[in-house]
């Protein structure tokens, strides 16, 4: 097979050819025997889970609405839980700092409710009928009230800026937030040539999901008292761990049980939504079906499942497993500024959580 080598300006990543991917494999999955568990037993190593909780109280005592509607969609939303891998991040780079739960609960805060957000709008412009197995807000009530709920998680996002203590996390926040609107606008609009596909796909992803993994990190650094270049590396930590993440989403959406990920499988393909899966399965010789499923207005269900026995079939899972791996690896090299702790560590197992996860 050919290898592929492109710099992309936009999103300042380089697509590595084969060689150095297969490298990036090899420093990942020899200590991916480390004892991971379920992200919670991670956070439960990191003695993470009081302040976590802390931080889900926070959130819905801000949530508190004279609108008995958003007051009870703000509820529905935060108690439907998720991972809180944003205000985690926040909270362990805080800890790779001078630790304060008081200078940093905040800026863990402001993640999740601008993330809760966003799925609340993505949730309304897709018209999803479940979240992570949950009824959305718009099928739940109407989309006037997903509308306002997720305008109002923005503003209380915003407050909790206000309240941290350092500016600049104003900043962190304002600018993932610009890029999340964009990515949002950004779709994957073709599945070859390779490059171009690849390109808007890491735009896409760099912008909808990795800047919102990125401020978080930047965000607790800052409020642990970070220098420039602790701050700047917990960035590009979250950044690269933020595309592994959407790799590992995109992968799920081909392999994944439907009643771990809380929404059927197949479900990008249904919608006409290009991932890397796709990408590379046409890459590698895809059957014209292929290369025209994510232009159909309708997609059958045999059409559907033959489509991504194919993917599966023609190495675009393995390939995108890789990618996920590689990233990973990159994510990783960034913390070797600091020094071992049981944050640092907590990070560590988080990212090799990333692409380990089935949900």
């Amino acid at each position: 097979m050919a290898a592929y080598r492109s710099t992309l300006s936009e999103t300042g990543l380089e697509v590595l050819d084969e060689p150095r991917v297969e490298t990036a494999r090899n420093v990942v999955v020899t200590p991916m025997l480390r004892r991971l568990g379920t992200v919670g037993d991670i956070f439960e190593r990191a003695d993470l889970l009081d302040d976590l909780r802390a931080v889900e109280r926070l959130m819905l005592a801000r949530a508190a609405s004279r609108s008995d509607a958003i007051a009870a969609a703000s509820e529905h939303t935060i108690r439907a839980g998720g991972k809180r891998l944003r205000a985690a991040m926040a909270l362990l780079a805080a800890r790779l700092g001078r630790y304060q739960l008081d200078a940093v609960i905040h800026a863990a805060a402001a993640a999740e409710l601008i993330h809760a957000a966003s799925l609340i709008h993505d949730d309304l412009v897709d018209q999803a009928d479940l979240r992570r197995g949950h009824v959305t807000v718009h099928t739940r009530w109407n989309n006037d009230v997903a509308l306002m709920t997720g305008d109002f998680f923005f503003a209380l996002a915003t407050g909790e800026m206000a309240l941290s203590p350092d500016p600049r996390i104003i900043t962190y926040y304002a600018d993932a937030v610009q890029k999340i609107v964009a990515g949002e606008l950004s779709p994957v609009t073709v599945v070859e040539p390779f490059d171009t596909a690849l390109h808007q796909y890491l735009y896409k992803t760099g912008s909808k999901t990795a800047s919102l993994f990125e401020a978080p990190c930047k965000a607790g650094m800052a409020a642990g008292g970070g220098n420039e270049e602790q701050i700047a590396a917990l960035g590009r930590f979250g950044y690269d761990l933020g595309i592994a993440f959407q790799i590992m989403d995109d992968v799920l959406d081909f392999i994944g049980d439907e009643r771990t990920l809380g929404k059927p499988a197949g479900n990008d393909l249904r919608q006409g939504t290009i991932t890397l899966p796709l990408i590379y399965a046409v890459l590698d010789g895809g059957s014209p079906a292929l290369r025209r499923i994510a232009f159909l207005p309708d997609v059958d269900e045999a059409t559907l499942q033959a489509a991504i026995l194919e993917v599966v079939e023609r190495g675009g899972v393995e390939r995108t497993l890789e990618s996920a791996r590689h990233f990973v690896a990159q994510a990783l090299s960034h913390l070797d500024l600091f020094p071992s702790s049981r944050a640092r560590d907590a990070l560590i197992d988080l990212a090799y959580f990333t692409v380990e996860r089935r949900a």
